[in-house]
């Protein structure tokens, strides 16, 4: 990567952040797309620290107007962008008849429609160089609903859904820009403390629950292998997207009876905390909340299954390899 333009959007915090760090310490030039300007500095300090370029650019996702100037000026500022990974989001902690039609609205504009709207941005500007790599930033609730996160999870599926359509028509015309997802298990992000909640305990993410840093390492790994279609991270999301597959009348009885609980913490809800749906968080405080939540201490630093993604072809010629001994075994026996 080094050398390379990417964009990344939702860059001040969580994934976002951790994926422009992993992008900078490549040695890339990253383009910073987000709201909470306090936190792109603290985004845009990271890159460099990590050794790559960065540039801050200020944008609501939901405003295809800016976000089409935000791209713009990454070109002018620093190259064609070779790279942009869509990662921007917002949610409602609350079961869906609590939750106001003007929030759902929303959390679709910022979390569905951002994607589309960064997505088309990058084709415009890729498509007549034919060539570049698009990473949607996916979730196991892409797939599989989950009760307190209606709007959320009614976003991804879309994302889901736009994904395949989109794919299917560069496919058709023999196009040379790629696009991925890369679907994500429970991640320790700042989102827990800052995401609009009419929970009466205080948000937590489904465990078992990865480090930030995972899921930037699997969608730098997508960006430089966008053949792939879909990734999964985490053995949490294989387990609940089989599941779903083969038995999802009883995941939805089952999720019913853990989905609430397992999404809350012991502890209440502080009242006054921030909520991001119509402003950033850090605009409210002042505060940089960085790449990870409050869960550190019970967070998993790597996943098995996204090594296991990244070495297929050692696996495969492994199992190769094992296949060819049994038969030559077998054969020395008889």
């Amino acid at each position: 990567m080094a050398g390379r333009v990417v964009v990344v959007t939702g860059a001040s915090g969580g994934i976002g952040r951790a994926t422009a760090r992993a992008f900078g310490a490549q040695g890339a030039k990253v383009a910073l797309l987000a709201r909470g300007e306090v936190g792109l500095r603290g985004a845009a300090e990271d890159v460099t620290a990590a050794g790559g370029q960065a540039l801050a650019l200020p944008t609501d996702m939901a405003d295809y107007d800016a976000v089409r100037e935000a791209g713009r000026r990454a070109e002018r500022e620093l190259g064609p962008i070779d790279v942009w990974v869509n990662v921007a989001f917002s949610s409602v902690f609350a079961e869906f008849v609590d939750i106001e039609p003007e929030e759902f609205k929303r959390v679709t504009e910022v979390t569905y429609l951002g994607f589309v709207h960064g997505t088309r941005v990058a084709l415009d500007l890729m498509l007549p160089r034919d060539r570049g790599v698009i990473v949607q930033t996916g979730s196991a609730l892409a797939k599989r609903g989950i009760p307190l996160q209606s709007a959320y999870c009614g976003a991804k599926h879309a994302i889901q859904g736009f994904h395949e359509s989109l794919r299917t028509e560069l496919l058709h015309h023999g196009s040379g820009v790629r696009v991925t997802i890369v679907h994500m298990p429970a991640v320790n992000t700042p989102q827990f403390g800052w995401v609009l909640s009419r929970l009466p305990k205080q948000a937590q993410p489904v465990p078992p629950i990865y480090q930030p840093e995972v899921a930037a390492r699997a969608l730098l790994y997508a960006a430089d292998h966008p053949k792939r279609r879909e990734y999964w991270v985490g053995g949490s999301t294989v387990a609940t997207l089989l599941a779903n597959k083969v038995v999802p009348g009883l995941l939805d009885h089952y999720l019913a009876r853990t989905g609430f609980e397992s999404q809350q913490t012991d502890q209440r809800r502080d009242p006054d905390q921030p909520a991001n749906l119509w402003r950033p968080a850090d605009g409210e405080d002042g505060r940089d909340y960085g790449a990870h939540g409050v869960f550190d201490e019970r967070s998993h630093p790597r996943s098995y299954q996204l090594w296991a993604a990244e070495h297929r072809a050692v696996l495969a010629a492994g199992a190769l390899l094992g296949l060819a001994g049994l038969r030559l075994l077998c054969r020395m026996r008889r």
